[in-house]
């Protein structure tokens, strides 16, 4: 086994939308994996299966088109899909349920190991944790040939006590030990310590066993910490695109990929992904989960590239490589920029998406030019930021069941702010409705709701410019709660449900079309949901 490849398993689709407000659709699950596989990552953590139905039903719809594709992975053979699941029998008869259509199918089971959450959240006994250790991956080995075991929080356990856990694990048939700092409170040397004595000291520990971490991000050194595990014996990192995840996050894929591809000789590692790839996915879960990345991210941030200083400037002139430790290109960004406008073609705006990570369909394509055109008449240029915001604000729309027809709106200082729109329904008839409210949006809100009633509340609303100047394209983003009461999501690590939340967009260069527009895409999405919960 080649000790310098480092498995790259990838837990956005679980972990990630564990962020607050992140919750994805099963399609949108679906369009992440496709990019996660075309990326090259060996795993993809599909979900927790016995969250809820939903959850069982996005896990298997993955196994059985992505886990059983090879098209598009660089390794020529589809990922493993992973589905988590408690220490407990029930979790796992789910889990399997789930991702046993893979070709490379796992079960992920996990109970934790530290004195704090033995006493105060599972109230069990060393004893009693090693005995349920061996049944439930004994269990698991017996439905599933690959099982990954958690010892949960980890980083805070007393090692000697991890590595007889560990050890009863291997025994019960685990094929991968992952190694969680759950709080992130561990610091490179101290985590890289423990990644060494788990590998020195663990009975049954050879090569044929993976070591796996799964860092989290509370002090800022998921990153840091997950390579410190690499240079110890880990094998596997576990992590999610843009860093999303509990609390402040995970491990960010971008950023330990690129520090092993930036940093070769130093590391000595290698991964499968092809990280042309990493740009691109990072917008895709981005438009998904409804949260944007920071404009200084590493790696993947709107700055990240970008030069101002006249020092830099002058430095790059004369030799790219005086402030970029990396090519832009080698993640997916282009070096310069398409001006597009008016007088541009269809052809060349299918050119240009193209040479973005953009096929599009017919009726897609057609769809997006329209919208192009209407933008270049109010718009001198067209940026690639631009072009992107439309094709995916326009992809957003495959689900929809309301749509926007027409909307005019009167506020100021004197009057009371008015909202009259149309609104087509799912069978295209038209809706006509005014409304009064405190502002144009809350009378637009107020408007949508009387035409397709209540399904809602607003907990968020964020506007977003998506390219500079006072004709800039503006995105909106909200987030809106379910009135309905069984639409709730079960939280793993807590063990408590909690209402659900949804995400719309909207995208114009009139903010108030794009608020009205995020709106309906949110309210469409907690329809759908109560359709299918209700049978």
């Amino acid at each position: 086994m080649d000790k310098s490849y480092i498995r790259i398993f990838d837990t956005t689709l679980r972990d990630g939308e564990q962020s607050p407000g992140a919750t994805m659709t099963k399609d949108e699950k679906l369009r992440i994996a496709e990019s996660l596989a075309k990326l090259g990552v060996d795993v993809i953590e599909a979900g927790f299966p016995a969250a809820s139905p939903g959850d069982l039903a996005a896990v298997q719809g993955i196994a059985e088109s992505v886990g059983q594709s090879k098209i598009g992975s660089p390794s020529g053979e589809p990922p493993i899909i992973c589905g988590l699941a408690r220490a407990k029998k029930r979790d796992i008869e789910i889990a399997w349920q789930g991702v046993k259509a893979a070709v490379r199918p796992r079960i992920h089971t996990f109970l934790a190991t530290s004195d704090i959450h033995l006493e105060y959240k599972l109230r069990m006994t060393r004893e009693e944790v090693v005995a349920q250790v061996r049944e439930m991956v004994g269990f698991a080995s017996s439905l599933c040939s690959d099982v990954e075991f958690s010892p949960e929080d980890a980083g805070r356990s007393d090692p000697e006590f991890l590595y007889e856990v560990l050890a009863v694990a291997i025994a019960a048939g685990a094929t991968t030990l992952n190694i969680p700092d759950t709080v992130g409170y561990t610091t490179p040397s101290e985590f890289g310590a423990l990644i060494r004595g788990i590998i020195d000291n663990t009975a049954g520990l050879d090569d044929s066993i993976i070591v796996s971490v799964h860092c989290h991000n509370d002090l800022g050194l998921a990153t840091a910490n997950s390579l410190a595990g690499v240079q110890n014996g880990a094998r596997q990192i576990e992590v999610a695109v843009n860093g999303i995840g509990e609390r402040a996050g995970n491990t960010a894929l971008e950023e330990v990929v690129m520090a092993m591809t930036t940093r070769e000789t130093f590391y000595n590692k290698k991964t499968g992904i092809d990280t042309t790839q990493i740009m691109r996915v990072s917008k895709l879960v981005s438009s998904c989960t409804g949260m944007q990345v920071q404009p200084n991210k590493a790696i993947v941030g709107a700055n990240a590239f970008a030069h101002e200083a006249g020092i830099h400037q002058d430095g790059m002139l004369k030799n790219e490589s005086t402030y970029e430790i990396m090519r832009p290109e080698s993640v997916g960004v282009a070096e310069s920029q398409l001006v597009l406008g008016k007088h541009s073609g269809r052809h060349a705006i299918k050119s240009r998406l193209q040479s973005l990570g953009y096929e599009l369909s017919d009726d897609d394509l057609g769809n997006a030019f329209t919208r192009f055109k209407t933008l270049a008449d109010k718009k001198k240029n067209i940026t690639d930021a631009d072009l992107e915001a439309l094709v995916t604000d326009e992809l957003r729309k495959t689900s929809q069941l309301w749509a926007l027809a027409d909307l005019q709106v009167s506020s100021g200082t004197t009057d009371m702010p008015t909202a009259t729109l149309r609104l087509k329904d799912p069978d295209g008839e038209i809706h006509v409705q005014a409304s009064v409210g405190t502002g144009p949006v809350d009378a637009i809100y107020n408007a949508i709701d009387q035409i397709v009633g209540d399904h809602g509340t607003l907990l968020e609303f964020q506007v977003h410019s998506v390219t500079g100047g006072t004709n800039a394209l503006g995105e909106v983003t909200v987030r809106v709660e379910s009135l309905q009461e069984n639409d709730s999501f079960f939280n793993p690590q807590s063990g408590a449900g909690t209402k659900r939340s949804y995400i719309g967009h909207g995208t114009a260069t009139d903010i108030v079309v794009a608020g009205a527009q995020a709106y309906i895409a949110a309210i469409n999405k907690i329809i759908i949901a109560e359709k299918r919960d209700n049978g």
